[in-house]
This record gives structure tokens, sequence and C-alpha cells, in this order.
């Protein structure tokens, strides 16, 4: 285990809205955890500026990220410029992965954005039907750019690189300022090592940039998922690639890369974690090794907005279903990715910095996954291993006895 240790932001004398984020992030950053009680991440927060030791190998501190009005942030322990003609970044904490990289807790989700793929989940397929007029991803990201967004989360899958490169380039912000991270879809994964190359080159020539913060494998493909990512060790090798990670593996998925001898453990995990789906076994697990969560999904897409205990939990801090789920999971340590095409909820979604949940509301929310939201995500993960794949619609080498909660 390793301390996390609080970096104070120099206020900014003609920016007083900066007094709200440091304190916000001295909060989120002193919290006390007790090990032996809660072995996943606490949320007890406590008012004072002490350092504590969490049971991860995590390290938090702050940096300006994205705010919207725009507001600035220097970290002293982690310090990225990024003051630029679009919009100052909204001060948030960053995490800090196995290399030393500080990887933002806040970023901007692009699944769905301008384009919905051909094979898109059943899970959330029912969110494309809209009357609204479908924005291009381009208008999209230049818009959460504006907003202050600098990590946008991407993949071959989304169908939409090219562009996400579009409103990258025409935003005007330094590629140093950004944290891109994409994903290699199931069936590059299946092909093998050449196509896997191929696809990051072109995921790179789409995005306009040399390379990537952070490549995922995007299922764990029976029989694939362990050579493909041994292709990411060598690609990080070659300078194409700053981190990789995986996306939707389960406990066993990520044993079977240890087991078969990998030689950089995955710096992050992506899967989905909101209230309404928190599988704290699974979650302590990748803490304990040290790999980083992504939440995809953190907003449920919309699905929860009208729930009870949301209405109830916001009115009482006057903030709105979104900014309390996705303030539950920054409190917890997640990295937060909302998704939008709207400007206002861009913004909206990402105001989650000013305020915090009490260990009372905290635990209410941690109360709300049920036994059949466990039973799905098991169904959905036997159906998606294998997606788009030869073996699509088959139960061919998918493992039948994971870790569910």
């Amino acid at each position: 285990m390793t301390k996390r240790s609080e970096t104070r932001c120099r206020q900014n004398p003609h920016r007083s809205a900066m007094k709200v984020a440091v304190r916000t992030a001295s909060i989120l950053l002193t919290a006390t955890v007790t090990a032996a009680s809660r072995p996943y991440l606490s949320h007890r927060l406590i008012a004072s500026t002490a350092a504590f030791v969490p049971p991860t190998s995590l390290q938090i501190s702050t940096v300006g990220i994205a705010s919207s009005p725009p507001r600035s942030s220097t970290s002293k322990q982690h310090t990225r410029s990024m003051r630029t003609t679009t919009s100052d970044p909204i001060p948030c904490p960053t995490i800090t992965l196995r290399d030393g990289t500080p990887h933002p807790a806040i970023g901007f989700g692009t699944y769905k954005v301008g384009f919905i793929p051909a094979s898109a989940s059943s899970a959330v397929a029912s969110n494309a039907a809209s009357n609204e007029p479908l924005r291009t991803a381009s208008e999209c990201v230049a818009d959460a750019l504006a907003c202050g967004y600098r990590f946008l989360e991407c993949a071959e899958f989304y169908g939409n690189e090219s562009e996400v490169g579009k409103a990258i380039k025409g935003s005007g912000i330094p590629r140093q300022d950004l944290f891109l991270c994409s994903k290699v879809w199931t069936t590059t994964i299946e092909k093998g090592e050449d196509a896997i190359r191929a696809r990051l080159d072109q995921t790179l020539n789409y995005l306009g940039t040399d390379y990537v913060d952070l490549y995922l494998i995007h299922w764990p493909v029976p029989g694939k998922h362990v050579d493909a990512y041994k292709t990411l060790e060598t690609l990080v090798g070659e300078g194409k690639i700053r981190n990789i990670g995986v996306s939707n593996y389960a406990v066993e998925d990520y044993q079977e890369l240890i087991d078969a001898g990998i030689t950089i453990k995955p710096a992050v995990i992506q899967i989905e974690i909101n209230p309404f789906l928190y599988r704290k076994n699974t979650i302590a697990f990748f803490q304990k090794e040290g790999v980083v969560l992504q939440s995809y999904r953190s907003l449920r897409d919309g699905k929860a907005m009208d729930h009870p205990t949301l209405a109830k939990i916001g009115a009482a801090h006057s903030k709105s279903p979104a900014q309390i789920l996705g303030r539950w999971c920054i409190q917890h340590g997640f990295v937060y990715m909302p998704k939008s095409v709207k400007v206002e909820r861009m913004k909206e979604n990402a105001q989650v910095f000013d305020f915090q949940l009490t260990e009372a509301e905290m635990d209410e929310l941690d109360g709300l996954t049920t036994p059949e939201a466990l039973s799905a995500f098991e169904a959905l993960y036997r159906k998606c291993v294998n997606r788009d794949t030869s073996k699509d619609g088959t139960m061919e080498g998918v493992k039948m006895n994971i870790t569910i909660d």
C-alpha cells in the first residue's frame, strides 16, 4: 500500500471560484479508512488535511482538468498546463497509475455520440430511439472540450474516432493537455497481432496523435485476449501506448493474464460501476491489485434519474440525480465518465466537486444493487465476450463460473 498525498492548488486571485475546488479536493483526499471493516475503498470523510493510508496502491492528487465556468488550477505534484483557447479545465483530482501517470478523475465518454454501432448491446439499445436529430461526434466532443473536459474515452467499436479527432484538432488544445483512451474491439482481437497493430495505427491517425495515454482490451475474447494483451505490451515498448489495461474483465479473466506471465500488469480496468451495479468483491479485488477502476454507465444511461433515493439525496444538496451519481463515483475513488450530447448536461455532469455526500448517504446508495442486477450482469458478460467474433451467439470458451458480485 502507498500513501495518498494532497496536492494543494495555488489560488488565482482573479478566480475566487477556485476556493470551492480546493476545499472540496481537501475533503476528498483526507478520507480515513478502516481496512478491516471496509475491504473496498472507504468513503468515510473527515474535514482535515492529514494524509491517510488507503487499502490500495492508488495515490490521488489534485490537478486542473476541466470546469464550467472556467477555472484554473496548478498542482505542485502533477503540473498539467491545460489553459487553452477553448476553455479552462475543470479542477479535479487525478488518480496515479502504476507508472506515476496522473489519470483525470472525470472524463467524457463517446459511446453512441454521433454514431450508434450496429451491434449495440440490447441492455442499452433502447436509448437509441429519439425524435431529436443526431449530432455529429465532432460537434459533441467540441462542446465537451469547450466545457472543460480533457479526458476523452474512445474505442474502435464506437465508430466515431475520426470525428473525435476533428474536434481535437479544431479545439487548439495542446496534445499534452489531453488524456486519450481507446479500446480494441473483439473482431480485431480475434484476428491477432497484425490486425491489432493496424487498428492502433488507424486510431492514432484518426485522433491526430502519435500515442494514446491508455489502450484497453475491450472484452476478454476466449482464447484470444491473452495474446492480444501481450501485443499491447510490445506496443508500449514501441512508444505508441503509454499505459495498457482491460475492460469488462472478470476477476478470473484478469487472473488468466497473470498466470500467462504478462510483464506489465493492467493499469486500469473499465467496468460498469454505479449504485445499481456495485460489485463490491470484484472492486475490492482490483483495488488490492492496484488497478484503477474506470466507471462506465456512471449515470446508468439516464435510466435511474427518477429513483426516489437519488431524488431525496439530491434535494438535500440542491443537486440533480446525475450529480449525486457522479459524486458517488468520485467519493469511492472511481474514474467518472459521464456522457451526453447536450451542452447543459455536460456542464451539469461535471459539477460534482463542490459538495460531499454523508456516510449515511453513501451507505444508502451502496445498497441499491439487487440480485437481479447481478444476474443481468452475468448474462450480459456471457453474451458479449464472443460478440461480433466468429463464435458470436455461442458459449464456446466462455467462463461459466465467474465472480459476479
